[in-house]
Parts: structure tokens; C-alpha cells; sequence
């Protein structure tokens, strides 16, 4: 049986895709963090780490990208999980005033969240705050995660479907010590940092239109070592081990003050 940690607790979207990734099968180990989640793997007491990378409506996740960058441990997969909330509590919706989540599902609900007048208050994890207000036992007290967190932890769904988007999707990343081999529709994921200096970054990208390699995202997060620098964040439609791909690679390199390729996959898409 294989096992897979994930960032969360029992019933959080994580999970969720840990099971869309590999099956119902597996031996699901949450962890409380994303670092946590990662030295499971790393040390070896799981073979897989599931990473909530990037969400359609509220963006990257920073945390997760920032632990790209130094763990030692490879993207072999990638999956889009359909996310839909639920409003979950003892309380009927009219009694509800204080609603407790992840600050992404948070944002993800905002419009009904204001419609009904209820305050937001931040949680560590979607399924956790399922925890937290089934142990306060208060019915004016809600949380908002998935309809599974609410199936395992007993607590009733007040309402279905009230992120303010239908179109909510969840970008996950699958890691594990291993590498993917080429299967002819892959991606390959980068992080890079350059000089601060002008030109230093379109002599890059130059790069991936010379070699017609198409980039299908980009991103800049800071270094946390120096004010005012940047490690680039980016994902290119084919594998590393592609000779030319890695011909290209090799001329980028000489260009950057770092260089990591985080891996290549199967690349996915929504639906």
C-alpha cells in the first residue's frame, strides 16, 4: 500500500487529491504543516507528498513555492482537484455570525461570506476548522471545507456550493525522491535566480522563444535572503531530459546565480 502525506487534517482537499492522484487505496498520513508534509517523504517514512501549489481564483501558494526551493525531493505529478465548499456548523445559516477556514477558502467564499454578515476568522486547514468548532460546540460557530471533512468528523452541511466562483480549481504537485520518465506530454518545473540588472530576465525568456519551448506560467517570489531579489517560478510545456530542452537548460544555467529544476510530469489539465 502506498503511502502519501499531505499538509492538513483528515478530510482536507489535499487528501482529496492524494486519492485522485493515486486511489482510494492509499494510506493517507496528514501532517500539520507543509514542511512537515515534506520531511515525511524526504526521510523516508512516506513515499509521497501531496503540495496545494496554485488555486484558479486566489492565486499561488506561497508557502508551498518558497519549500520548493529546498526540498530535496522531485515533482513526478501534477493534478487540477475541483474544489467545492461547504458551509458546515450545528446552526442554522440565520444563526451563524463567525465562520472559520484556511485564508484561501476564505477568499474563495468572500461574497457570501459578506452577504451574510458573517466574520471571517482564519484557520490552519479547511478540515481542521471542522475540528475546531465541533469542539466548541457552539451553534452561532461555522467553518467552510469540503463535504467529505464534514462526513468524517459528524458535523451537518448548512449550505452547498458558496465559493463565488463554480469554476474553483486546486493545483496540486506530487513529490517524491524518484523521477518521472518522459511520457510525450509533459511539463517541466524551474526556479531560477539572476542578477539584478537590466535585461538579466528577457535574456532568459529569450531562451524559451529561440528554442520554441512554450511557457505556461511564470512567477517571481523574494529570495528571504536579500532585499529587493527574486527567485523565478516557472513551468514549460516538455521534459528535461529532452535533448534540446536540456541543451537549453545548459545555456540558461550559465546565465542565472541559481538554478534547480524541480522536475518533469505528466501535465495535467481542469475537467
Amino acid at each position: 500500500m502506498t503511502d502519501v502525506s499531505f499538509p492538513g487534517e483528515r478530510g482536507a482537499y489535499s487528501e482529496d487529491a492524494a486519492v485522485q492522484f493515486l486511489g482510494p487505496e492509499i494510506t493517507a498520513v496528514p501532517c500539520e504543516t507543509f514542511d512537515r508534509a515534506l520531511a515525511s517523504t524526504a526521510e523516508g517514512r512516506t513515499e509521497y507528498t501531496v503540495l496545494p501549489i496554485e488555486n484558479s481564483i486566489e492565486g499561488s501558494v506561497g508557502r508551498s513555492y518558497d519549500l520548493l526551493y529546498s526540498t530535496p525531493l522531485n515533482a513526478t505529478g501534477e493534478i487540477y482537484h475541483k474544489v467545492e465548499h461547504c458551509l458546515i456548523g450545528t446552526g442554522s445559516l440565520g444563526e451563524i455570525d463567525a465562520v472559520y477556514s484556511h485564508p484561501q477558502a476564505l477568499g474563495q467564499c468572500k461574497g457570501f461570506i459578506e452577504k451574510n454578515r458573517i466574520k471571517p476568522i482564519s484557520s490552519y486547514d479547511t478540515a481542521g476548522s471542522v475540528k475546531i468548532i465541533k469542539e466548541m460546540g457552539r451553534s452561532d460557530c461555522a467553518c467552510i471545507a469540503s463535504r467529505r471533512a464534514s462526513e468524517i468528523y459528524g458535523v451537518p452541511v448548512v449550505a452547498v456550493s458558496i465559493a463565488d466562483n463554480p469554476n474553483n480549481y486546486t493545483r496540486f504537485l506530487l513529490l517524491s525522491k524518484g523521477r518521472r520518465q518522459a511520457t510525450g506530454k509533459d511539463k517541466t518545473s524551474l526556479i531560477f535566480s539572476i542578477k539584478h540588472e537590466p535585461g538579466s530576465l528577457f535574456r532568459i525568456i529569450e531562451k524559451f522563444h529561440d528554442n520554441n519551448i512554450n511557457l505556461t506560467k511564470i512567477e517571481s517570489r523574494p529570495t528571504k535572503t536579500s532585499t529587493w531579489e527574486y527567485n523565478f517560478y516557472v513551468d514549460f510545456d516538455g521534459h528535461a531530459s529532452d535533448p534540446h530542452i536540456a541543451g537549453m537548460l545548459e545555456k540558461i544555467k550559465s546565465q542565472t546565480l541559481f538554478m534547480k529544476v524541480l522536475g518533469s510530469y505528466p501535465s495535467a489539465h481542469t475537467g
